[in-house]
Formats: structure tokens, C-alpha cells, sequence
């Protein structure tokens, strides 16, 4: 029998546009997802997608099934909103707080989809760079927080897990290294945001565990540091998606940290009275169905 979770699949098949990334985005794993697929499969008589294609190609079968699920599957999701706002009178305000101020470009997005389907929920950022926006929760100047996770008095919901590449100038000493070891970085000046060190991953896990010496210098904008990268003012450690624009240009140049690469988790943090309301959950959704469509490069975490 067709049940709603299949459309729920070739959905997030076409959106995440592989295996993986589809079973990250229902929070699957990818033995399980194939298993639901296969079914489905041996339901219809046939394949639903021709497996080698990129991005997924679907047969008939699975285009006339995503077309079910492109009718039902908005209708179903607006009762689950009108359900949650009659029985928990979701109405209020949502103030968004970044720790990761790379996080704009794909923030718009993903706000402007939440006021559709939330109209009635005052959404805004909380303006200003925070050093601390942990403590924008405790005071209550904030709601939400994306960020790293902030320990057992806030509840946290995982996003995805992305690379931070190194940034430099076109003709930086270092730019025909293929990756960078700790020992590239001494003497170096490194820009970064205004925040403690310990916030910052390539120092906290890198630079300091190695005993490296290094600069450091400050810009509050993401754009503010690209410049100053190249101006050969000094390089910088930020995530994939935030300077992939920059590198495909050839404004700057970008590579690897380490033999396995630099990864850092992003999270949503709120306080924990609030984490059951249905439009928060609906807006970390929001975030990791258009994060898994939109940046490469990135992992959801479960």
C-alpha cells in the first residue's frame, strides 16, 4: 500500500538530489532507505529513478508518484500547522540569534519560507554581533540560536555538520599546498569574527593543541574578512558555503585543514520550555530540507 512516508521519500529524493543526502534528510539510514525504495519497486514492477544519474532522473512511474506527492503532501503539512495552532495556540515570536555569521546567505531563504507557512509567527534577527549569544537566551532578548550547542539547560537540535577551508590570496605562500598542516599556520596572521578563541575550531583544534603561534585580527562581516584575505592581509578559516562564490571567481583561493579535513556541527539551541512548539520544530525543518537542496558539501545530522 502507498503510505504517506513513500511520497515523503521521492520527495526528499528529489530534493537532496542522492541516496544520502535523502537519508540524512528523513533521518534514515541509507540500508533503510533503499529498503523502503526497493518495495516500492517491487510494488510498481519497476525502478522509480535511474540510479546512475545526477541529479536523480526519474522514470514515469516515480514522476507520476511525485506528482501525488507535490498535491498531498502540501495539504497534509498545512492540517499538521492548523492542528498544532488549534491545540497549542501557535501564535508569537520567533527572534533568531547567529553565533555563525556565515549563516546569512542561506538564513534568508529559509525564513522567507517559514512566514509562508507560518504567517501568523512574528519572525526576526536579533541585530547586532554577539560574542556570547548563549546569554541572549538566558536573558530572553533572544529565542532561538544558531550556533554550537550550549550544554543540558538549553534543548538543541542537530542541523548538519560542513568543512571549514582555509582562505587565502591567489598568491599567498602557501596557496600550492593541496591541504594546510598546523605547522603551515606559524607566524601567520588569521582573520576571524570578534569572538573568544575558544569558539573559533581552527584554533581551539588545530593551532592550539600543536602549540602554533599565530595573529590575529578581527572583522564583524563575512565579506570585511574576504577582503582583507585578499588584500593579503592575512588568511582565514571559513565554511564551505560561505566562500564558495568567492573561490569560484577566483577572488580567493580555498583549501583543506588536516588529512581528514576540519569539520564543525551547527545546532539549533532554545530554551527548553519552548522546544516542543511546533513552529520551532517546523523551522529547524525548514533549515535542513532547504540546507540539503541548496549547499553543497554538508552532512545532516541525526
Amino acid at each position: 500500500m502507498l503510505e504517506i512516508r513513500h511520497l515523503r521519500t521521492l520527495s526528499a529524493l528529489r530534493s537532496a538530489g542522492s541516496l544520502v543526502r535523502a537519508a540524512q534528510l528523513l533521518n534514515l539510514t541509507q540500508s533503510a532507505l533503499s529498503h523502503q525504495i526497493k518495495l516500492l519497486e517491487d510494488r510498481y514492477g519497476g525502478p522509480l529513478f535511474e540510479r546512475k544519474s545526477v541529479p536523480i532522473g526519474f522514470t514515469a512511474t516515480g514522476s507520476r508518484l511525485l506528482k501525488l506527492a507535490d498535491l498531498l503532501l502540501p495539504e497534509i503539512e498545512t492540517a499538521e500547522r492548523e492542528v498544532a495552532r488549534l491545540m497549542q495556540g501557535d501564535s508569537g515570536q520567533l527572534r533568531v540569534a547567529l553565533e555563525c555569521h556565515t549563516c546569512f546567505d542561506w538564513l534568508m531563504p529559509v525564513m522567507d519560507e517559514f512566514r509562508k507557512r507560518w504567517p501568523e509567527v512574528e519572525i526576526d534577527l536579533v541585530s547586532g554581533f554577539h560574542s556570547e549569544p548563549a546569554d541572549l537566551l538566558r536573558s530572553g532578548e533572544a529565542d532561538l540560536v544558531i550556533g554550537s550547542p550550549y550544554g543540558p539547560e538549553f534543548a538543541t537540535f542537530p542541523l548538519f555538520r560542513f568543512e571549514i577551508l582555509t582562505v587565502m590570496a591567489q598568491k599567498h605562500r602557501l596557496a600550492a599546498q593541496r591541504r594546510l598542516q598546523a605547522a603551515d599556520f606559524e607566524g601567520e596572521t588569521l582573520i576571524t569574527y570578534p569572538v573568544p578563541e575558544e569558539r573559533i575550531d581552527l584554533i581551539r583544534e588545530v593551532l592550539r593543541p600543536a602549540g602554533v603561534g599565530f595573529q590575529r585580527r578581527t572583522a564583524e562581516l563575512t565579506v570585511a574578512v574576504l577582503q582583507l584575505v585578499a588584500s593579503r592581509r592575512g588568511i582565514a578559516a571559513l565554511p564551505n558555503w560561505a566562500i564558495k562564490n568567492y573561490v569560484d571567481y577566483d577572488y580567493v583561493i580555498a583549501r583543506p585543514i588536516g588529512e581528514q579535513g576540519l569539520w564543525s556541527d551547527l545546532y539549533v539551541s532554545v530554551p527548553e520550555a519552548q522546544k516542543q512548539r511546533a513552529y520551532v520544530l517546523d523551522f529547524v525543518n525548514v533549515i535542513r530540507e532547504q540546507c540539503a537542496a541548496a549547499l553543497d558539501g554538508i552532512k545532516l545530522l541525526s
